[in-house]
């Protein structure tokens, strides 16, 4: 692994650092970069990552550069995989892959749609998990798990339709006294079984 790293390094000057962590090879590159090392890893004879398994992203919102977007290859010849990392922001686009592996198109999207990374020069980035109309991006850390709006079917209008998200609950007590250390005046659940039949007070 890190003989193939030192190579990659060396050979596709387009990294900015390589790591072996828990036996997987991780490269990291650039936006700019980006297009070059994929490009390398899949056609150099020491390489040979002809398939690329996986694009997603991970939010991180504190940072600048909230997103990093991470590539994930596969060489059937070598028996070896490659992890490539590089960081974005809201507003910088990532060079599509799609050129490089067909497969990345959809991969793309899928990431576009979860957290909002834009892929420059993709032939087709729009949503493809979330509804028509959605709005927002549901993987990003600050967006609500509630949502905004929910769907459902309107029988009066006989079509489904968009309303704001309405969390509605009744008022419930709760008993926080705890039982293992006593004061609670009333029968617990479950005594009538120890008791042959009779609940017992604490």
């Amino acid at each position: 692994m890190e003989d193939l790293g030192k190579h990659i390094v060396e050979a596709s000057n387009a990294t900015t650092g390589m790591s072996v962590r828990f036996g997987e090879l991780m490269i990291e590159t650039t936006p700019d970069r980006a297009i070059a090392l994929l490009t390398f890893l899949r056609d150099d004879p020491k390489c040979l990552f002809k398939q690329l398994i996986d694009i997603c992203g991970v939010d991180w919102p504190e940072r600048a550069k909230r997103f990093d977007v991470v590539y994930n290859l596969l060489s059937l010849k070598n028996n070896i995989r490659v992890r490539v990392k590089l960081q974005t922001d809201e507003t910088t686009p990532v060079p599509s892959a799609e050129p490089v592996f067909k497969s990345a198109g959809w991969f793309e999207r899928e990431a576009y749609d979860l957290y909002g990374i834009w892929f420059a020069d993709h032939p087709d980035l729009r949503r493809i998990l979330t509804d028509y109309g959605f709005e927002g991006h549901p993987m990003r850390k600050d967006f609500p798990l509630t949502g905004f709006v929910e769907l459902r079917w309107d029988d009066t209008q006989k079509r489904v339709v968009y309303e704001p998200v309405k969390l509605q609950q009744e008022f419930r007590r709760f008993d926080f006294l705890s039982p293992w250390e006593g004061g609670i005046p009333h029968e617990l659940p479950g005594d009538e079984k120890a008791t042959g039949g009779k609940a017992t007070k604490s």
